[in-house]
């Protein structure tokens, strides 16, 4: 469940990157985040 929250939010984010959303709120930090999150879960798999 977690997994698929965590997914539907990445695509979110990833999309609102793309159309400039994020840039015209300031936000372009959730990508940071988002690459922070993902970071373990390649080094581990």
């Amino acid at each position: 469940m977690l997994f698929i929250l965590y997914y539907i939010v990445a695509i979110s984010v990833l999309v609102m990157h793309f159309t400039g959303m994020l840039a015209r709120y300031n936000m372009e930090w959730l990508i940071l985040v988002l690459a922070v999150t993902v970071f373990p879960a390649v080094i581990y798999l």
